[in-house]
């Protein structure tokens, strides 16, 4: 059984303080199969169960749009509010050299 799978774009929709990490609302990144490159570990320990589930095709059932969920990191201080969205996954290209 082939499973469909998806990649998940990653945007800081919000904050109470700035970051300790320097991430500003606004900040996207693509998850792909590896952790985005300047993504706080912490932030993405905490939304990783979240982005699985949508990279795999899961819902959130609470959530009214199965291709997006909100997550937050663990820093009681600044409580970064992160969007997760499903993304079909671009098709690689095979090229020919001729």
């Amino acid at each position: 059984m082939v499973r469909k799978q998806y990649d998940v774009a990653i945007k800081l929709i919000g904050n109470r303080m700035p970051c300790h990490n320097g991430h500003k609302v606004g900040d996207e990144w693509l998850w792909q199969e590896r952790t985005p490159a300047g993504l706080c570990w912490a932030a993405y320990n905490a939304i990783f169960p979240f982005a699985l589930v949508l990279k795999y095709g899961g819902t959130f059932p609470w959530q009214e749009d199965p291709n997006v969920i909100t997550a937050s990191c663990p820093d009681g201080e600044v409580v970064n509010t992160f969007e997760l969205r499903r993304i079909p996954k671009k098709k690689k290209q095979n090229r020919v050299i001729a």
